[in-house]
């Protein structure tokens, strides 16, 4: 038998907790931390500095907390609706990276719990080695399939990246680190 993790959200009242072992434990151990990375580079920020740009990139703080979450939310769908689930438009992936007008960093940040609560909860009941076929792209070999199993690596994998970028981008505002 493996480890035991329990997940909770910040705030731990507001849902109900997720208790899973083993495998299903690493894995949510695992995105919990690099989530935790990511929300950690904006604590303290106003709307303003996390729309700051500190970097050559249009890349901002609250831009990536926006785009790992609609990132997590589409895998996700993917896991449980196939290959349609994965569409977008150009419009809606660019406004990914972008906190629009009447959006907050804590509005983005609650959508992310909201995001993670369900993700959470599939891991702890769904089936790890179900596939589904990969949507048609060129990053994509053809006709392969990936199981949420590795969907979950890929959100690791996807959090972990961002939280570095988001990392780089608050040193820039104000000098704290995530880490070091």
């Amino acid at each position: 038998m493996g480890h035991s993790v329990l997940s909770t959200t910040r705030e731990a009242d507001a849902m109900a907790t997720v208790i899973t072992t083993g495998e299903r434990a690493e894995l949510l151990q695992a995105l919990t931390q690099h989530r935790g990375f990511l929300r950690f580079t904006a604590q303290g920020l106003t709307d303003e500095q996390a729309t700051t740009r500190t970097t050559v990139s249009e890349l901002t703080v609250a831009g990536l907390i926006k785009h790992v979450t609609q990132v997590e939310e589409k895998w996700i769908d993917f896991v449980l609706d196939g290959p349609a689930a994965m569409d977008q438009d150009y419009e809606e992936h660019a406004n990914g990276f972008r906190m629009l007008p009447g959006e907050t960093l804590q509005g983005l940040l609650d959508r992310y719990e909201e995001v993670a609560r369900r993700t959470d909860e599939l891991v702890a009941t769904h089936d790890l080695d179900a596939r589904q076929p990969l949507p048609e792209a060129p990053w994509f070999e053809p006709g392969a399939q990936w199981s949420f199993r590795r969907v979950l690596v890929h959100l690791v994998a996807e959090t972990s990246q961002h939280a570095g970028h988001a990392d780089i981008i608050r040193e820039g505002i104000d000098g704290q680190k995530s880490m070091g």
